[in-house]
């Protein structure tokens, strides 16, 4: 049996990777920071799969919490996972005026450091007796950072460096890749004309979509002679260097 853990996989991207994995026959264990249930259509998505899925609730910022997480798993399902997705993240507004070290280690704690102490802990269970599969969820500012969401961009920037030194640690028996979207699901914030102006200003002339940061992580969990590689999926954004978070382009004048 293939068995995927998608940290913040019940909800938005995270829904979207566990709904694409599960077509391709994996049984899901779905991490959530908290209560709540499945996005719209992914039950559906589950269930047309015939794949078993449970529910894990844990704070990633608590280091306890995360060394717990893939013990659970195993003795849920009876196997340690062979795919893990460190999709979770937190994101929050900052620049180099406002970032408190406070703030940059709250990031780091979601965004590097619990991945970090999952791909270890995931690889010890694995043991070299089965195969591990780690795909890191990124962000296409890795390459052009702006000024903007500063202790985010970092702790992204630090995630992408662990995808690169991790694979070359943990070979062979566990490869470690990355998936780098550009927009992807715009919040409330941003109007459909700025979107559109948006997509327009990418060198594709489209934003990234949820199946295609999906088929991105399908991919690499399949492609095994591939390991600390990067895969950007966001319509170009990565090969322009943008002054600002896009919340702030595109705007009408």
């Amino acid at each position: 049996m293939k068995l995927a853990l998608v940290t913040g996989g019940c909800r938005r991207l995270g829904a979207a990777i566990a709904g694409r994995l599960a077509e391709d026959g994996y049984a899901l264990a779905l991490h959530a920071s908290g209560d709540g249930g499945f996005e719209p259509g992914l039950a559906e998505r589950i269930a047309a799969a015939g794949v078993a899925v449970e529910r894990f609730a844990a704070d990633l910022a608590d280091p306890a919490a995360v060394a717990a997480l893939p013990e659970q798993v195993r003795a849920r399902f009876g196997m340690a996972p062979t795919l893990l997705v460190n999709n979770a993240a937190r994101f929050e507004e900052d620049d180099a005026g406002t970032a408190t070290s406070a703030g940059l280690n709250a990031h780091l704690a979601v965004n590097a450091v619990a991945p970090f102490a999952l791909t270890l802990a995931l690889a010890a269970m694995a043991g070299g007796a089965a195969p591990l599969t780690v795909v890191n969820i990124l962000d296409e500012r890795i390459v052009n950072p702006h000024r903007d969401q500063l202790s985010y961009t970092l702790s992204k920037q630090l995630l992408a460096e662990m995808t690169r030194t991790l694979a070359r640690a943990l070979a062979p028996a566990v490869r470690v890749c990355g998936v780098a979207p550009g927009l992807t699901l715009p919040t409330a914030d941003y109007v459909p004309e700025q979107v559109d102006r948006l997509a327009a200003m990418m060198p594709l002339g489209r934003l990234s979509s949820p199946a295609d940061v999906a088929d991105a992580v399908a991919f690499l969990a399949g492609a095994e002679s591939t390991t600390g590689q990067i895969l950007f999926v966001d319509g170009g954004a990565s090969l322009t260097a943008f002054d600002r978070d896009f919340i702030h382009l595109g705007k009408a004048r």
